[in-house]
Protein backbone atom coordinates (compact mmCIF):
# COMPACT_ATOMS: atom_id res chain seq x y z
CA UNK A 1 0.00 0.00 0.00
CA UNK A 2 1.01 3.70 -0.54
CA UNK A 3 1.27 5.32 2.58
CA UNK A 4 1.80 8.83 0.44
CA UNK A 5 -2.14 8.51 -0.54
CA UNK A 6 -4.93 10.31 1.75
CA UNK A 7 -7.01 7.59 3.53
CA UNK A 8 -9.63 8.06 1.30
CA UNK A 9 -7.38 7.30 -1.85
CA UNK A 10 -5.58 4.62 -0.26
CA UNK A 11 -6.36 0.96 -1.82
CA UNK A 12 -8.17 -1.11 0.86
CA UNK A 13 -7.01 -4.68 1.39
CA UNK A 14 -9.85 -5.62 3.99
CA UNK A 15 -13.56 -5.92 3.31
CA UNK A 16 -14.98 -3.27 5.65
CA UNK A 17 -12.67 -1.00 3.79
CA UNK A 18 -15.45 -1.09 0.96
CA UNK A 19 -17.17 1.70 0.66
CA UNK A 20 -18.61 3.40 -2.53
CA UNK A 21 -19.30 6.75 -1.05
CA UNK A 22 -15.96 7.59 0.61
CA UNK A 23 -13.51 8.70 -1.82
CA UNK A 24 -12.99 11.11 -5.18
CA UNK A 25 -13.14 14.90 -5.11
CA UNK A 26 -16.58 15.97 -4.18
CA UNK A 27 -16.09 13.72 -0.98
CA UNK A 28 -12.25 15.29 -0.06
CA UNK A 29 -14.32 18.62 -0.76
CA UNK A 30 -16.81 18.16 1.52
CA UNK A 31 -14.14 17.06 3.93
CA UNK A 32 -12.24 20.02 3.13
CA UNK A 33 -15.14 22.36 4.02
CA UNK A 34 -16.43 20.64 7.15
CA UNK A 35 -19.05 19.39 5.52
CA UNK A 36 -18.57 15.59 6.23
CA UNK A 37 -16.73 13.49 9.00
CA UNK A 38 -14.66 10.27 7.87
CA UNK A 39 -17.62 8.59 8.14
CA UNK A 40 -20.28 10.85 6.38
CA UNK A 41 -21.00 12.64 9.76
CA UNK A 42 -22.84 16.22 9.03
CA UNK A 43 -25.59 15.33 6.88
CA UNK A 44 -27.50 18.13 8.03
CA UNK A 45 -25.03 20.56 6.86
CA UNK A 46 -24.90 19.00 3.68
CA UNK A 47 -28.36 19.46 3.29
CA UNK A 48 -28.40 23.04 4.37
CA UNK A 49 -25.56 24.11 2.15
CA UNK A 50 -26.41 22.65 -0.88
CA UNK A 51 -30.12 23.54 -0.81
CA UNK A 52 -28.66 26.96 0.10
CA UNK A 53 -26.24 26.92 -2.69
CA UNK A 54 -28.81 25.58 -5.25
CA UNK A 55 -32.60 26.90 -3.90
CA UNK A 56 -32.46 29.91 -1.79
CA UNK A 57 -30.62 32.45 -5.15
CA UNK A 58 -33.41 31.24 -6.88
CA UNK A 59 -36.04 32.41 -4.76
CA UNK A 60 -33.74 36.02 -4.52
CA UNK A 61 -33.41 36.74 -7.83
CA UNK A 62 -36.88 35.69 -9.00
CA UNK A 63 -37.75 38.41 -6.20
CA UNK A 64 -35.62 40.63 -8.29
CA UNK A 65 -37.01 40.31 -11.51
CA UNK A 66 -40.76 40.05 -10.07
CA UNK A 67 -41.27 36.83 -11.33
CA UNK A 68 -41.36 35.11 -7.58
CA UNK A 69 -45.34 35.08 -7.64
CA UNK A 70 -48.20 37.11 -9.09
CA UNK A 71 -49.22 36.83 -12.76
CA UNK A 72 -46.56 38.27 -14.86
CA UNK A 73 -45.59 35.22 -16.04
CA UNK A 74 -47.52 31.97 -16.28
CA UNK A 75 -45.47 30.09 -14.11
CA UNK A 76 -44.03 32.02 -11.00
CA UNK A 77 -41.12 30.43 -8.78
CA UNK A 78 -43.15 29.61 -5.89
CA UNK A 79 -45.46 27.45 -7.60
CA UNK A 80 -42.65 25.57 -9.59
CA UNK A 81 -43.60 22.50 -8.24
CA UNK A 82 -40.53 20.80 -10.05
CA UNK A 83 -38.07 23.15 -8.98
CA UNK A 84 -38.88 22.60 -5.38
CA UNK A 85 -39.54 18.81 -6.11
CA UNK A 86 -35.47 18.34 -7.67
CA UNK A 87 -33.64 20.83 -5.25
CA UNK A 88 -35.81 20.43 -1.77
CA UNK A 89 -36.63 16.89 -1.78
CA UNK A 90 -34.83 14.88 -4.70
CA UNK A 91 -31.12 16.67 -3.77
CA UNK A 92 -31.54 16.19 0.07
CA UNK A 93 -32.46 12.08 -0.57
CA UNK A 94 -29.71 11.74 -2.77
CA UNK A 95 -27.16 12.83 -0.13
CA UNK A 96 -28.90 10.66 2.63
CA UNK A 97 -28.72 7.86 0.62
CA UNK A 98 -24.91 7.69 0.93
CA UNK A 99 -25.13 7.41 4.58
CA UNK A 100 -27.26 4.38 4.07
CA UNK A 101 -24.90 2.66 1.35
CA UNK A 102 -22.05 3.35 2.75
CA UNK A 103 -23.31 1.35 6.04
CA UNK A 104 -25.41 -1.59 4.47
CA UNK A 105 -22.81 -1.89 1.90
CA UNK A 106 -19.72 -2.39 3.57
CA UNK A 107 -21.32 -4.99 5.94
CA UNK A 108 -22.27 -6.94 3.14
CA UNK A 109 -19.31 -7.00 1.04
CA UNK A 110 -18.30 -8.56 4.37
CA UNK A 111 -20.20 -10.98 4.44
CA UNK A 112 -19.11 -12.79 1.55
CA UNK A 113 -15.54 -13.32 3.58
CA UNK A 114 -18.04 -13.68 7.39
CA UNK A 115 -19.81 -16.87 5.31
CA UNK A 116 -16.99 -18.24 4.16
CA UNK A 117 -18.18 -17.78 0.58
CA UNK A 118 -14.46 -16.49 -0.49
CA UNK A 119 -12.18 -19.34 -0.30
CA UNK A 120 -8.43 -19.22 1.08
CA UNK A 121 -7.35 -19.32 -2.86
CA UNK A 122 -10.05 -17.15 -4.27
CA UNK A 123 -8.75 -14.64 -1.22
CA UNK A 124 -6.19 -12.49 -3.44
CA UNK A 125 -8.63 -11.88 -6.33
CA UNK A 126 -11.37 -10.64 -3.91
CA UNK A 127 -9.21 -8.30 -2.54
CA UNK A 128 -8.34 -6.78 -6.10
CA UNK A 129 -11.81 -6.59 -6.89
CA UNK A 130 -12.51 -3.69 -3.55
CA UNK A 131 -9.39 -2.22 -4.61
CA UNK A 132 -10.15 -1.72 -7.99
CA UNK A 133 -13.48 -1.04 -7.29
CA UNK A 134 -11.74 1.64 -5.05
CA UNK A 135 -9.47 2.95 -7.69
CA UNK A 136 -12.42 4.23 -9.44
CA UNK A 137 -14.05 5.67 -6.91
CA UNK A 138 -11.22 8.04 -6.02
CA UNK A 139 -10.57 9.07 -9.91
CA UNK A 140 -11.24 12.53 -10.56
CA UNK A 141 -11.17 11.72 -14.40
CA UNK A 142 -14.56 10.08 -13.79
CA UNK A 143 -15.82 13.21 -11.80
CA UNK A 144 -14.59 15.70 -14.10
CA UNK A 145 -16.07 14.08 -17.01
CA UNK A 146 -19.42 13.77 -15.41
CA UNK A 147 -19.33 16.99 -14.46
CA UNK A 148 -18.40 18.31 -18.34
CA UNK A 149 -21.35 15.66 -19.57
CA UNK A 150 -24.00 17.33 -16.92
CA UNK A 151 -23.35 21.11 -18.87
CA UNK A 152 -22.74 20.02 -22.15
CA UNK A 153 -25.99 17.48 -22.19
CA UNK A 154 -27.97 17.44 -19.38
CA UNK A 155 -28.21 22.00 -19.34
CA UNK A 156 -27.33 22.68 -22.83
CA UNK A 157 -29.34 20.21 -24.74
CA UNK A 158 -32.07 17.97 -22.03
CA UNK A 159 -32.89 20.62 -19.89
CA UNK A 160 -33.51 23.79 -22.37
CA UNK A 161 -34.98 21.51 -25.29
CA UNK A 162 -36.56 18.59 -23.40
CA UNK A 163 -37.65 19.58 -20.08
CA UNK A 164 -38.63 23.11 -19.43
CA UNK A 165 -42.15 24.19 -19.68
CA UNK A 166 -43.50 25.24 -22.71
CA UNK A 167 -44.44 28.39 -21.47
CA UNK A 168 -43.37 32.30 -19.74
CA UNK A 169 -42.07 31.23 -16.39
CA UNK A 170 -39.62 32.95 -13.94
CA UNK A 171 -36.40 30.97 -15.30
CA UNK A 172 -37.39 32.19 -18.73
CA UNK A 173 -39.22 31.68 -22.10
CA UNK A 174 -39.06 28.94 -24.52
CA UNK A 175 -38.69 30.63 -28.09
CA UNK A 176 -38.59 27.96 -31.12
CA UNK A 177 -38.68 25.49 -28.76
CA UNK A 178 -35.30 26.59 -27.18
CA UNK A 179 -35.49 28.37 -23.87
CA UNK A 180 -34.13 31.92 -23.13
CA UNK A 181 -33.00 32.19 -19.60
CA UNK A 182 -33.80 34.95 -17.38
CA UNK A 183 -31.05 36.30 -14.51
CA UNK A 184 -32.69 33.24 -12.62
CA UNK A 185 -32.75 30.88 -15.28
CA UNK A 186 -29.34 31.56 -15.84
CA UNK A 187 -28.65 30.64 -11.83
CA UNK A 188 -30.75 27.53 -12.29
CA UNK A 189 -28.74 26.38 -15.47
CA UNK A 190 -25.22 27.45 -14.60
CA UNK A 191 -25.76 26.15 -10.49
CA UNK A 192 -28.79 24.72 -9.37
CA UNK A 193 -29.33 21.80 -12.27
CA UNK A 194 -25.61 20.87 -12.84
CA UNK A 195 -25.03 20.12 -8.74
CA UNK A 196 -28.46 18.38 -8.48
CA UNK A 197 -27.32 16.01 -12.33
CA UNK A 198 -23.66 16.11 -10.83
CA UNK A 199 -25.29 14.65 -7.79
CA UNK A 200 -27.20 11.76 -9.57
CA UNK A 201 -24.94 11.16 -11.99
CA UNK A 202 -22.41 10.35 -9.60
CA UNK A 203 -24.92 7.95 -8.53
CA UNK A 204 -25.13 6.09 -11.81
CA UNK A 205 -21.37 6.07 -11.56
CA UNK A 206 -21.46 4.12 -8.00
CA UNK A 207 -24.25 1.68 -9.44
CA UNK A 208 -21.63 1.35 -11.91
CA UNK A 209 -19.26 0.10 -9.77
CA UNK A 210 -20.84 -1.75 -7.90
CA UNK A 211 -22.00 -3.81 -10.85
CA UNK A 212 -18.65 -4.29 -11.82
CA UNK A 213 -17.56 -5.56 -8.33
CA UNK A 214 -20.30 -8.07 -8.24
CA UNK A 215 -19.01 -9.35 -11.89
CA UNK A 216 -15.67 -9.35 -11.05
CA UNK A 217 -16.53 -11.39 -7.20
CA UNK A 218 -18.70 -14.07 -9.52
CA UNK A 219 -15.54 -14.90 -11.54
CA UNK A 220 -14.16 -16.03 -8.41
CA UNK A 221 -14.72 -19.84 -7.32
CA UNK A 222 -17.03 -19.37 -4.89
CA UNK A 223 -17.63 -21.88 -1.65
CA UNK A 224 -21.63 -21.99 -2.38
CA UNK A 225 -23.83 -24.82 -1.14
CA UNK A 226 -26.90 -25.72 -2.87
CA UNK A 227 -28.74 -26.93 0.58
CA UNK A 228 -28.62 -22.87 1.80
CA UNK A 229 -32.60 -22.38 2.76
CA UNK A 230 -31.92 -18.75 1.16
CA UNK A 231 -32.03 -21.29 -1.55
CA UNK A 232 -29.01 -18.96 -3.69
CA UNK A 233 -26.18 -21.11 -1.84
CA UNK A 234 -25.70 -18.02 0.57
CA UNK A 235 -25.95 -14.78 -1.49
CA UNK A 236 -29.27 -13.82 -0.47
CA UNK A 237 -28.03 -11.22 1.60
CA UNK A 238 -27.59 -9.55 -1.60
CA UNK A 239 -30.90 -8.73 -2.10
CA UNK A 240 -30.43 -6.22 0.99
CA UNK A 241 -28.82 -3.87 -1.19
CA UNK A 242 -31.94 -2.49 -2.39
CA UNK A 243 -33.20 -1.22 0.85
CA UNK A 244 -29.60 1.20 1.21
CA UNK A 245 -30.50 2.24 -2.44
CA UNK A 246 -34.27 3.05 -2.32
CA UNK A 247 -33.51 6.85 -1.58
CA UNK A 248 -32.15 7.17 -4.48
CA UNK A 249 -34.59 5.50 -6.74
CA UNK A 250 -37.03 7.63 -5.01
CA UNK A 251 -35.32 10.77 -5.83
CA UNK A 252 -35.49 9.78 -9.43
CA UNK A 253 -39.22 9.79 -9.16
CA UNK A 254 -39.95 12.82 -7.03
CA UNK A 255 -37.68 14.35 -9.88
CA UNK A 256 -39.76 13.08 -12.89
CA UNK A 257 -43.04 13.26 -10.80
CA UNK A 258 -42.31 17.31 -10.45
CA UNK A 259 -41.41 17.75 -14.07
CA UNK A 260 -44.78 15.62 -15.01
CA UNK A 261 -46.69 17.96 -12.48
CA UNK A 262 -45.55 21.17 -14.54
CA UNK A 263 -46.61 19.84 -17.70
CA UNK A 264 -50.28 18.84 -16.28
CA UNK A 265 -50.30 22.14 -14.34
CA UNK A 266 -49.09 24.23 -16.92
CA UNK A 267 -49.46 23.69 -20.56
CA UNK A 268 -52.34 21.03 -20.33
CA UNK A 269 -51.05 17.35 -20.24
CA UNK A 270 -52.61 14.62 -18.65
CA UNK A 271 -51.21 12.23 -16.66
CA UNK A 272 -52.06 9.06 -18.59
CA UNK A 273 -49.81 10.65 -21.72
CA UNK A 274 -46.83 9.87 -18.99
CA UNK A 275 -47.79 6.28 -18.70
CA UNK A 276 -44.14 5.08 -20.79
CA UNK A 277 -42.15 7.12 -19.00
CA UNK A 278 -43.06 5.83 -15.39
CA UNK A 279 -43.22 2.61 -16.88
CA UNK A 280 -39.41 3.23 -18.20
CA UNK A 281 -38.37 4.60 -15.26
CA UNK A 282 -39.63 1.55 -13.47
CA UNK A 283 -37.78 -0.76 -15.58
CA UNK A 284 -35.09 0.85 -15.18
CA UNK A 285 -34.76 0.96 -11.65
CA UNK A 286 -35.26 -2.62 -11.71
CA UNK A 287 -32.36 -3.29 -14.18
CA UNK A 288 -29.89 -1.16 -12.39
CA UNK A 289 -30.58 -2.50 -8.76
CA UNK A 290 -31.10 -6.28 -9.83
CA UNK A 291 -29.53 -6.46 -12.92
CA UNK A 292 -25.80 -6.65 -11.45
CA UNK A 293 -27.12 -9.41 -9.59
CA UNK A 294 -27.48 -11.58 -12.28
CA UNK A 295 -23.98 -11.71 -12.77
CA UNK A 296 -24.11 -14.80 -10.19
CA UNK A 297 -26.65 -16.51 -12.79
CA UNK A 298 -23.96 -18.84 -14.55
CA UNK A 299 -22.57 -19.89 -11.06
CA UNK A 300 -25.84 -20.81 -9.22
CA UNK A 301 -26.81 -22.82 -12.28
CA UNK A 302 -23.79 -24.77 -11.59
CA UNK A 303 -23.96 -25.19 -7.95
CA UNK A 304 -27.88 -26.33 -8.54
CA UNK A 305 -27.09 -28.96 -11.25
CA UNK A 306 -24.01 -29.90 -9.41
CA UNK A 307 -26.49 -30.33 -6.06
CA UNK A 308 -29.49 -32.18 -8.24
CA UNK A 309 -26.64 -34.85 -8.78
CA UNK A 310 -25.02 -35.17 -5.60
CA UNK A 311 -28.25 -35.15 -3.80
CA UNK A 312 -30.00 -37.34 -6.27
CA UNK A 313 -27.11 -39.58 -5.96
CA UNK A 314 -27.52 -39.76 -1.99
CA UNK A 315 -30.84 -39.98 -1.68
CA UNK A 316 -31.18 -42.95 -4.20
CA UNK A 317 -29.00 -44.85 -1.94
CA UNK A 318 -30.90 -43.76 1.54
CA UNK A 319 -34.41 -44.51 -0.21
CA UNK A 320 -32.62 -48.16 -1.86
CA UNK A 321 -31.31 -49.03 1.85
CA UNK A 322 -34.78 -47.41 3.56
CA UNK A 323 -37.20 -50.13 1.01
CA UNK A 324 -35.08 -52.86 1.58
CA UNK A 325 -35.20 -52.67 5.12
CA UNK A 326 -38.94 -51.69 5.71
CA UNK A 327 -40.79 -53.16 2.66
CA UNK A 328 -38.55 -56.09 2.02
CA UNK A 329 -37.90 -57.41 5.34
CA UNK A 330 -34.80 -56.08 6.37
CA UNK A 331 -35.59 -54.39 9.47
CA UNK A 332 -35.10 -56.62 12.75
CA UNK A 333 -37.71 -58.12 13.86
CA UNK A 334 -37.44 -55.54 17.48
CA UNK A 335 -37.26 -52.78 15.84
CA UNK A 336 -40.55 -50.92 15.41
CA UNK A 337 -40.91 -48.41 12.64
CA UNK A 338 -43.40 -45.90 14.48
CA UNK A 339 -40.86 -43.72 16.24
CA UNK A 340 -37.73 -44.73 14.27
CA UNK A 341 -35.28 -42.06 12.95
CA UNK A 342 -35.35 -43.87 9.58
CA UNK A 343 -38.76 -41.61 9.25
CA UNK A 344 -37.05 -38.53 9.85
CA UNK A 345 -33.95 -38.60 8.36
CA UNK A 346 -35.99 -39.45 4.95
CA UNK A 347 -38.29 -36.35 5.32
CA UNK A 348 -35.25 -34.01 6.09
CA UNK A 349 -33.30 -35.43 2.69
CA UNK A 350 -36.62 -35.00 0.92
CA UNK A 351 -36.46 -30.82 2.37
CA UNK A 352 -33.30 -30.91 1.43
CA UNK A 353 -33.61 -31.67 -2.24
CA UNK A 354 -36.44 -29.56 -2.81
CA UNK A 355 -34.11 -27.03 -1.23
CA UNK A 356 -31.65 -27.74 -3.93
CA UNK A 357 -34.47 -27.89 -6.95
CA UNK A 358 -36.06 -24.43 -6.09
CA UNK A 359 -32.40 -22.93 -6.01
CA UNK A 360 -32.99 -19.00 -8.03
CA UNK A 361 -30.67 -18.23 -10.47
CA UNK A 362 -29.94 -14.31 -8.73
CA UNK A 363 -30.40 -13.75 -5.46
CA UNK A 364 -32.92 -12.04 -5.75
CA UNK A 365 -36.80 -12.54 -4.54
CA UNK A 366 -40.03 -11.16 -5.82
CA UNK A 367 -40.54 -9.03 -2.62
CA UNK A 368 -37.64 -7.21 -3.22
CA UNK A 369 -38.62 -6.79 -6.88
CA UNK A 370 -42.27 -5.28 -5.13
CA UNK A 371 -40.65 -3.09 -2.71
CA UNK A 372 -38.37 -1.54 -5.37
CA UNK A 373 -40.75 -0.78 -7.75
CA UNK A 374 -43.60 0.76 -5.31
CA UNK A 375 -40.87 2.89 -4.04
CA UNK A 376 -40.05 4.29 -7.14
CA UNK A 377 -43.68 5.15 -8.33
CA UNK A 378 -44.84 5.76 -4.80
CA UNK A 379 -43.78 9.82 -5.75
CA UNK A 380 -46.63 10.01 -8.69
CA UNK A 381 -49.23 8.94 -6.28
CA UNK A 382 -50.60 12.96 -5.60
CA UNK A 383 -50.69 13.11 -9.43
CA UNK A 384 -53.82 10.58 -9.52
CA UNK A 385 -55.42 13.48 -7.66
CA UNK A 386 -55.09 15.10 -11.16
CA UNK A 387 -57.00 13.09 -13.05
CA UNK A 388 -60.33 14.00 -10.72
CA UNK A 389 -61.94 17.15 -9.65
CA UNK A 390 -63.16 18.38 -6.52
CA UNK A 391 -66.16 17.35 -6.87
CA UNK A 392 -65.27 13.92 -7.95
CA UNK A 393 -63.21 13.05 -5.24
CA UNK A 394 -66.43 14.24 -2.92
CA UNK A 395 -68.49 11.94 -4.50
CA UNK A 396 -66.61 8.89 -4.16
CA UNK A 397 -65.43 10.10 -0.59
CA UNK A 398 -69.14 10.29 0.26
CA UNK A 399 -69.81 6.65 -1.75
CA UNK A 400 -67.50 5.13 0.48
CA UNK A 401 -68.38 6.59 3.93
CA UNK A 402 -72.18 6.04 3.44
Amino acid sequence: MNNDLKPDERLPTEPEDFSLVLGGPLFQLWQRSHMAGDGLQLLHRRVIVLATIAWLPLLVLSVVEGHAWGSSVALPFVRDIEVHARLLLAMPLLIFAELTVHQRFRSVVRQFIDRGLVPPAGRARFDAAIAAAMRLRNSITAEVAMLAFVYVVGVAYIWRTQVAVDASSWYGVALDGKLQPSLAGWWLGCVSLPVFQFLLLRWYFRLFIWARFLWQVARIELTLIPTHPDRCGGLGFLAAVGHALSPVFVAQGVMLAGVIANKIFYTGAKLPEFKMHIAALVVITLLALLGPLFAFAPVLAGVRRTGLREYGTLAQGYVRSFDHKWLRGGAPPDEPLIGSADIQSLADLNNSFEVVTSMRFAPITFQAILQLAVMTVLPFAPLLLTMFSAEELLTELVKTLF
